[in-house]
């Protein structure tokens, strides 16, 4: 069995499925995918994702605003975090982090919401879900100042090894997306073949960034099998083997996870 361990299911795009996002995830369970993360990136995506988790039993969630999502000039309120993150089926916090490729001018904005999540996870104890570009230094400067109990992910890894290799150092995983099959990556690939096998997760977050040979449509979360495939051949392990550990690496992770 695979987990999709980051993907956006209320922005998917469902045109191949009619509009239908049972039959779209119906398509990824019958491709192996047997459970599925929906980010929260938003104030206004919170009920979002919270009502997806509960309509589904293989999908639960995560409450957070992402570093392009601030309101502008105001972090958000460490009160209404804790109180979405007070929900049996939100199992992480975020996504969260730094975000300097496309809005450096709001770093020290980011940076305050960063924290704030940080200390969300620390009183409840659940794991963050970081989104981290153009970034490095801070990123990592934030996470070893939180000195968080809990793991936590830097999710749809971009970064060079020696950024995963610090991550991995304070506690926290490394998840791969489909950007790892991009004939560009190779950079990426190299930290691919490094990862410690009890620190990898594979995702999609659909519906961006479908991998080969589906770039160009819009990414679905039957397409994590198509990631783990890849990653199987470039870390020379059968299929079988990658998803059985990476699975077992969501369910460590995400201790509150309804997986089977």
């Amino acid at each position: 069995m695979l987990v999709d361990s980051h993907c956006h299911l209320d922005r998917l795009d469902l045109a191949a499925y009619d509009g239908s996002l049972d039959a779209a995830l119906d398509a990824a369970r019958a491709r192996g995918v047997g459970h599925f993360l929906c980010i929260g990136v938003s104030a206004d995506n919170a009920a979002a994702v919270k009502g997806l988790a509960e309509c589904y039993a293989d999908v639960d969630c995560s409450v957070g605003v992402h570093p392009l999502d601030l309101e502008p000039g105001a972090a958000p309120a460490l009160d209404w975090l804790l109180g979405e993150l007070n929900h049996p089926q939100v199992v992480a916090i975020g996504e969260t982090g730094l975000d300097y490729h496309y809005e450096p001018e709001s770093a020290a904005l980011q940076q305050t919401s960063f924290r704030l999540h940080l200390d969300a996870a620390r009183i409840t104890g659940k794991p963050v879900i970081v989104h981290t570009r153009e970034a490095r230094a801070d990123t990592l400067a934030l996470l070893r100042e939180a000195a968080l109990p809990q793991a936590g992910v830097l999710h749809c890894f971009t970064e060079d090894w020696g950024m995963a290799k610090a991550a991995l150092d304070i506690g926290f995983y490394i998840s791969l997306s489909g950007i790892v099959t991009f004939r560009n990556a190779d950079a990426l690939r190299e930290v691919a073949r490094q990862v410690p096998a009890d620190r990898l997760l594979v995702e999609t977050d659909s519906p961006y960034l479908a991998p080969i040979p589906h770039r160009g449509k819009p990414n679905l979360p039957e397409y994590v099998r198509d990631v783990a495939e890849y990653l199987a051949v470039l870390r020379g392990v059968s299929f079988e083997q990658l998803a059985e550990q990476t699975t077992a690496n969501f369910k460590r992770l995400f201790p509150l996870a309804r997986v089977n």
